[in-house]
């Protein structure tokens, strides 16, 4: 086989590997954050007082990111000392474990205070695993794409990390719908974290299959593995990783609509009564749009650029959180779908399709996964501090909720969008060059330096 065909090869299997394992790993994920909003208030924490039951239980779900830049700096230690591959099979095991753990669970009702404490372990074991899965999955796409299509391939991971929403959403739905009540509260809730297992199984035979990058291997045959990646990435590309922190603040949008939104749906205390398998639709009829939108974006962004699909997404989804929650707020199923559809399903994916091929662009290959993994999860970390923050400004009988939520949403948008302003263009600089700020883009890739690593060079 020549090298092109070979490369084209692999450039498909790194895609389908990133999508595949990064839908398992974050329906995982979801389905936490899904419960957190749906279930947990109830079972998980003291009935007497509705608004701490439903501050703690979103608490829990902030918790999990609390451990996220944890994880960032151990995990992507090891994507760029030991490759790319060795740690997203790190990642899905303690994913898929922490949560079948959950499953297993004892309740409030059952041992008192002992059961959140349990469950707040386990989250930060879900954060400490989920930090290095997208900047691993992205940066093995980034480095087996073709030249000119980075953007087109690494989308596909957020693709995977939208259909594990799907999923998640999916598993939910008849649960809630079919059971009763109290057998759903009792023991329903479990199944879905139970069949973390068949997940954990399937994701990895798919990327145990999955070849190293060609500049993981090519810098391990050159002798520059780097022996403290994380000292390079703070030393060279702290500017970046700045404007990463804040543009990954952008999960505010994903806070709003399943987070925030669930919980303002669906619980008691609000008085909006969505039923729970009624609201669960939003996010699932949401997601399955990003699924058909995101590979349009990714290719867009290789032909337009990085920044305009970014500021677009940030300033629109910001403005759109306003109509979101007032059509909660009236009642409106219709139009909450409507504006779920929009804000979510499609303005928000001219930042999500991005991001996996922007983010990595942005540092060399020497420290890639570990200035992508620490400032990202430390945006998001900040952002998933939200959910309780919006219950606590916004608690059940507050007046003007919408707009309260609403202007802090918009008001993070707008910063995000002042980051993407701020950094550079990369979508035509060569791949050999990225990561170093003295990279001027050029009329078009160069194919022959694909996969050389980039020098690293002091910002001036």
């Amino acid at each position: 086989m020549t090298q092109a065909p070979r490369r084209s090869e692999q450039s498909k299997k790194a895609a389908a590997s990133g999508w595949i394992g990064s839908a398992l790993e974050y329906y995982d994920f979801f389905i936490y954050a899904t419960a957190a909003a749906l279930i947990f208030p109830q079972i998980f924490f003291p009935k007497g007082d509705p608004k701490t039951a439903i501050v703690a239980s979103l608490a829990t779900y902030g918790v999990g990111y609390v451990a996220r830049p944890i994880g960032a700096f151990v995990l992507g230690h090891l994507g760029d000392r030991h490759g790319r591959k060795q740690v997203l099979l790190i990642c899905m095991f303690l994913m898929g474990f922490s949560t079948m753990a959950v499953g297993l669970l004892p309740t409030y009702a059952q041992v008192g205070m002992l059961a959140p404490v349990l469950l707040v372990v386990l989250r930060l074991i879900q954060g400490f695993a989920v930090a290095g899965e997208i900047s691993g999955a992205s940066s093995m796409i980034l480095e087996h794409a073709p030249a000119g299509q980075r953007g087109f391939y690494a989308s596909f991971t957020l693709q995977g990390v939208q259909a594990g929403q799907v999923l998640a959403a999916a598993v939910f739905l008849p649960l809630a719908h079919y059971m009763e009540p109290e057998a759903f509260n009792s023991w329903g809730w479990r199944i879905p974290f139970l069949l973390s297992f068949l997940v954990l199984v399937a994701g990895y035979i798919i990327r145990r299959n999955v070849e190293e990058t060609p500049v993981f291997a090519a810098e391990g045959q050159q002798g520059q593995v780097p022996r403290q990646p994380i000292v390079e990435a703070f030393r060279y590309c702290w500017r970046d990783m700045l404007r990463v922190v804040c543009l990954a603040l952008m999960n505010v949008i994903a806070v709003v609509a399943t987070i925030f939104g669930g919980a303002y749906a669906v619980q008691p205390a609000y008085g909006i009564g969505f039923a729970k398998d009624v609201y669960l639709w939003i996010p699932v009829v949401g997601n399955i749009v990003a699924v058909l939108v995101i590979p349009w974006v990714g290719s867009l962004s290789d032909r337009i650029g990085r920044r305009p699909p970014i500021i677009f997404a940030a300033l629109g989804t910001g403005l759109l959180s306003f109509g979101y929650l007032y059509a909660i707020s009236i009642h409106s199923v219709g139009l909450a779908f409507a504006l779920s559809i929009l804000m979510w399903g499609v303005v928000y994916q001219g930042y999500n399709a991005v991001f996996p091929s922007f983010y990595p662009e942005l540092f060399p290959a020497r420290a890639r996964v570990t200035a992508m993994a620490i400032a990202q999860n430390t945006g998001t970390t900040i952002t998933a501090l939200l959910p309780a923050l919006f219950a606590w400004v916004a608690p059940p009988g507050a007046a003007n909720i919408p707009l309260i939520v609403g202007g802090i949403t918009f008001g993070i948008t707008v910063v995000v969008a002042i980051a993407a302003y701020s950094a550079r263009e990369t979508f035509r600089i060569r791949t050999a060059d990225l990561g170093d700020p003295h990279a001027l883009p050029a009329g078009s890739e160069a194919p022959a330096a694909d996969y050389e690593p980039a020098p690293l060079r002091r910002a001036a």
